[in-house]
C-alpha cells in the first residue's frame, strides 16, 4: 500500500472534547462517541470515570475500558492504542477537560495514527481558550495561544519577553497557585498598562472575568491571596487598543 492510499482498517481515532466545567456542555455527538467506543484513552481514569457516571450509563459494565494516557506515559501507550486501531477498534481520546492535544496529552498519539493512515476525527466542543477569548473584550483574531508559561520565574520572564511585541492578542493558561507571580512577570514583560482579561471557573456557577490592565488584574489577585479554578489569561497585542 502506498503512502497516499487510505488504511483498510475500520479503526478510527476520535478526539473528543469534554466539558471544562458545566457537564451540560458535552455534545450529543461526543456522548455517543464515548458510549460506543471500544477503548477510551484518557488523561485521568478517575476523572473520566466520573464523567461516565454523569452520563447515567449504569455502571462499569456499561462503560468501555479506560486506558490511562498522559504526559508521563504517552510514548509507552501509543503502541497499545495503535494495535487496537489496526485491529479495527474505535478509540476515543479525551483529556481531563476541554479539547485534547491543546496543552493536554494526545499530540504524539494523533501524529502516530496519521503516519499509519489511520483515520483521525475531531469531535469539537468546549475550549477554555475560545471561551476566555470571546468574553475578554479584546480583539479575538488573530491570536496566539502560548500554553502554560514555564513554572520557574527566570524562564517565565524570558518566555513573556519573547512575546512582548507580538502585535495581536495572546492567550495562556496558568494554575491558580502561580497566577499572582505569573501576572506580575507578564506585567513586567508586556508593560503594566497592557489591556488584559483573566477568566476562571469558566462555564461553572462561580465563573468570573476580570478586565483591565495587567497591573490592575495582578494587584487584584495579590489582594485575594488565593484563587480557585484554572486560570486563562488574555492579553492585548503590542501597540493595539480594543
Amino acid at each position: 500500500m502506498s503512502e497516499d492510499e487510505p488504511a483498510t482498517t475500520a479503526g478510527r481515532l476520535r478526539i473528543v472534547a469534554t466539558p471544562i466545567g458545566n457537564l451540560a456542555d458535552l455534545s450529543p455527538r461526543a456522548r455517543e462517541a464515548l458510549l460506543s467506543a471500544d477503548l477510551i484513552a484518557c488523561e485521568d481514569t478517575r476523572r473520566t470515570g466520573r464523567l461516565f457516571q454523569s452520563l447515567g450509563t449504569g455502571g462499569r459494565d456499561r462503560r468501555p475500558p479506560l486506558l490511562p494516557l498522559h504526559d508521563h506515559n504517552e510514548d509507552r501507550q501509543i503502541g497499545r492504542v495503535l494495535e487496537r486501531l489496526e485491529q479495527g477498534d474505535a478509540v476515543a481520546l479525551v483529556s481531563d477537560a476541554g479539547t485534547p492535544l491543546v496543552s493536554d496529552p494526545g499530540y504524539r498519539l494523533a501524529r502516530a495514527a496519521v503516519a499509519k493512515n489511520i483515520p483521525v476525527e475531531a469531535l469539537p466542543g468546549p475550549s477554555a481558550i475560545l471561551a476566555a477569548l470571546v468574553v475578554s473584550g479584546l480583539p479575538p483574531y488573530p491570536f496566539t495561544f502560548l500554553g502554560f508559561p514555564p513554572p520557574k520565574q527566570g524562564k517565565r520572564r524570558r518566555f513573556f519577553e519573547a512575546h512582548a511585541e507580538v502585535a495581536h492578542t495572546v492567550v495562556f493558561f496558568e494554575s491558580p497557585q502561580r497566577a499572582a507571580a505569573t501576572l506580575a512577570d507578564a506585567a513586567d514583560a508586556f508593560g503594566p498598562d497592557r489591556d488584559a482579561a483573566l477568566a476562571r471557573e469558566l462555564t461553572k456557577l462561580h465563573e468570573e472575568v476580570l478586565r483591565g490592565s495587567l497591573a490592575e488584574i495582578a494587584a487584584q489577585i495579590v489582594e485575594r491571596g488565593k484563587l480557585r479554578g484554572e486560570v486563562t489569561v488574555v492579553v492585548g497585542g503590542y501597540g493595539r487598543r480594543p
